[in-house]
């Protein structure tokens, strides 16, 4: 059983505007309009994903970008990967990050399919990367899959849905506590405190600089034996700082200076780090916490990766560091919905160790 879900306006005339091969939409509404994703049955699925006309429904303007597969019973089934084919593959479970296929690439309840379906369709440029991008990541090392995030995000910044939030948003840069890190070193502990409370400690470049300078001092005295990361005032870390966002012209500078300065490959590199996380940990401030050796979070700390709203993709090494802790369809979960989750529901997925 199949169906096919529209969005945008409607148009007039034509049949199959997607090249699809009748066979795969046998029981599918037919509309005349931009068909944003398929809902399959398992074998559904398996004939459209084996298809050798797949390629006509997931290109061109009037691509599909998402295919919820609905189980035809309980439990699960196996599936045939995706691959590097350019969609969503999303599984129906009991729960947000439940159980489900391992070639899936998100798992969500029911109670989840509409944002899912809403996010994805509104921005399928950075959602189909995000997918695409968290399988290859899944397979490689460290510093590689740093370095694709890093690739894919940029592109993402000089694509469309970025352009489009930045055309729709007024962002005012707020004033900075100077410094906006600080760094207390007692016996073999240093302990580095972001400092921007007014901002959340919001991550611009001024604070990213200055906490890759502290990691670096703890890089290079071997007598540091333990780092501490925390924030001060009401956050831990809100994300990337959104007066900032693209703010550089230049997509291939800035993905160069996300390699050479980055705080979360010298979180993993050091392997000592205890991050204290409370409030909000969003966007960057989980992305480079998931970095460290252990994570210890407040009880009421809100957790979540908001990039997709902005057309963009978790770029401070998330898609890395929360696939190491939590798996790469929960990883997705977070990416692709927006959704916030509490810190109960962290320590059970592994991207939390201890809660206080």
């Amino acid at each position: 059983m199949s169906t096919s879900r529209r969005s945008g306006p409607a148009r007039h005339g034509g049949s199959n505007h997607l090249g699809t091969p009748p066979s795969l939409l046998a029981e599918a509404t037919p509309y005349d309009s931009v068909i944003a994703h398929h809902e399959l049955d398992p074998t559904g699925y398996r004939q459209f994903i084996r298809s050798p006309f797949v390629d006509e429904v997931l290109a061109g303007t009037d691509a599909v970008s998402l295919v919820v597969v609905r189980p035809a019973g309980p439990g699960t089934s196996t599936l045939p990967p995706p691959g590097s084919l350019p969609v969503v593959v999303a599984w129906i479970g009991d729960r947000l990050g439940g159980v489900g296929p391992a070639e899936a690439d998100v798992v969500v309840g029911e109670s989840d399919v509409d944002q899912l379906v809403r996010s994805v369709t509104t921005h399928p440029l950075a959602a189909v990367t995000l997918a695409v991008l968290l399988r290859a990541v899944e397979q490689c090392d460290l510093d590689t899959g740093l370095a694709l995030e890093s690739t894919a995000y940029s592109l993402l910044q000089g694509g469309p849905e970025f352009a489009a939030w930045r055309a729709a948003t007024t962002t005012t840069l707020g004033p900075s506590s100077a410094p906006v890190v600080l760094t207390d070193r007692s016996g073999t502990e240093l302990a580095i405190t972001l400092n921007r409370p007014e901002r959340h400690n919001a991550i611009d470049a001024h604070l990213r600089d200055e906490l890759s300078a502290a990691l670096a001092v703890a890089i290079a005295d071997p007598t540091i034996e333990t780092v501490r990361l925390d924030g001060r005032g009401p956050s831990f870390c809100s994300g990337g700082d959104l007066a900032e966002f693209g703010s550089r012209s230049d997509p291939v500078e800035a993905h160069l200076v996300r390699l050479a300065r980055s705080p979360a490959r010298q979180i993993a590199r050091l392997g000592n780090v205890t991050a204290y996380l409370h409030g909000a940990a969003f966007g960057g401030g989980i992305e480079m916490a998931a970095f460290a050796r252990r994570v210890v979070a407040h009880r009421a700390t809100r957790i979540a990766l908001p990039e997709i709203a902005l057309g963009l993709i978790p770029g401070a090494g998330g898609t890395v560091s929360l696939t190491r802790r939590c798996g790469r369809q929960r990883t997705a979960a977070l990416a692709l919905t927006g959704r916030e989750i509490d810190a109960e529901t962290a320590l059970d997925w592994g991207l939390v160790d201890e809660l206080t």
